[in-house]
């Protein structure tokens, strides 16, 4: 039985407004229904949020006041170590509007790296989340004429 493809990505967090903002202002994603978790969180899709198959970033907040339900649910983890993205590099997502991406992310003062991969046609915008969970984002290489 194959794996086929990359499902959602987790996030626990201490800040979820500066996550949810991050995620939804500056990357476009929309705030849709989570099931009733015994934690705080926030699921995060792209595309119709009708499909739960659509939740790509799913954000776990931490109670600090009422940690047992996502320490039983999940595990502890303490909460100093939740800054980066440890041993996994960056997250990638496809993506086209890279001017206008550009244009948003200087507008709201998001700072970004970039390069372009050219045997592979790709422009990539690297971006830091609230949490140092790095970001990619890969446009075609073809949009950098239109910048």
């Amino acid at each position: 039985m194959p794996v086929k493809q990359l499902n959602h990505f987790s996030i626990r967090t201490t800040d979820m407004e500066a996550t949810r903002r991050f995620y939804t202002q500056v990357l476009g994603f929309t705030e849709g229904p989570r099931p009733p978790f015994p934690f705080p969180g926030i699921w995060l899709y792209s595309g119709d949020t009708t499909s739960y198959d659509n939740a790509t970033v799913h954000v776990i907040g931490i109670d600090p006041n009422d940690p047992e339900g996502l320490k039983k649910y999940l595990g502890d983890r303490d909460p100093a170590s939740l800054k980066g993205t440890g041993t996994v590099d960056h997250i990638a997502f496809y993506a086209t509007g890279l001017v206008e991406m550009k244009g948003k992310l200087a507008s709201l003062g998001v700072p970004f790296r970039e390069r372009t991969v050219p045997v592979l046609g790709l422009h990539q915008v690297f971006l830091d989340d609230p949490s140092q969970v790095v970001i990619e984002l890969n446009y075609p290489a073809a949009e950098l004429g239109a910048a």
